[in-house]
């Protein structure tokens, strides 16, 4: 959902005005909401969001959930839409924080949170708040932002014992820049883009 460096796959990038997402499943469904189109924002296209919340059939309900680089929140609000106990959506933009808020004041839900700061700020300094269910990571691309963000999400305690992570890159991003221990559940590329739902296991401890 974040800014990105290159436009869309079959949209152009938004450079003003408003855009619009659609609530895919759920209690929401069909729900369309408005946001403000700056520079490069990218929702994830109705089919792939499709594609991951299938993945996370048995994964959602119940779940606490983090929404890093937030941008339209479209995933944070799908997943409150099919039955999220919690998410929480960090974005560095101000605009994007206000759009989110209006967005589940409109949805009457008081079930998310909004945080405008950047996702590497937040991570160093919020993890009393608890560890995840489910984290959508889905940073501008090309700004090598990932790698910071796998150290904290493990070093901060953000990572429930059963986490699944889903992690939406440029398609050159390296594989192997995941920590060693991580396992890709499920994958899948796109022209621009590569997708993956992460199972981030322990590693193996460390003989004394």
């Amino acid at each position: 959902m974040a800014r990105s460096g290159k436009p869309a796959a079959g949209k152009p990038a938004a450079t003003g005005g408003r855009g619009e997402v659609r609530i895919i499943g759920g209690q929401w469904r069909g729900r369309r909401l408005r946001f403000s189109a700056g520079e490069g924002l990218r929702p994830t296209l109705d089919r792939f969001r499709e594609t991951l919340f299938n993945w996370l059939m048995f994964d959602v309900e119940g779940a606490r959930c983090l929404d890093l680089f937030a941008g339209s929140g479209a995933l944070g609000l799908e997943a409150l839409s099919r039955g999220a106990r919690q998410v929480d959506f960090v974005d560095a933009s101000s605009t994007v924080c206000k759009d989110i808020r209006q967005h589940l004041q409109t949805l009457e839900s008081d079930r998310g949170r909004v945080w405008h700061s950047s996702a590497e700020a937040w991570l160093k300094t919020h993890a009393s708040q608890g560890p995840y269910d489910l984290i959508f990571l889905d940073p501008p691309f090309h700004q090598d932002l990932l790698q910071v963000c796998f150290h904290w999400l493990e070093k901060g305690g953000y990572l429930a014992e059963n986490c699944k992570i889903y992690l939406e890159a440029e398609s050159s991003f390296d594989r192997s820049k995941l920590p060693y221990h991580w396992q890709v559940v499920k994958e899948k590329d796109a022209k621009t883009k590569v997708f993956y739902l992460l199972s981030p296991t322990r590693p193996p401890e460390t003989p004394a």
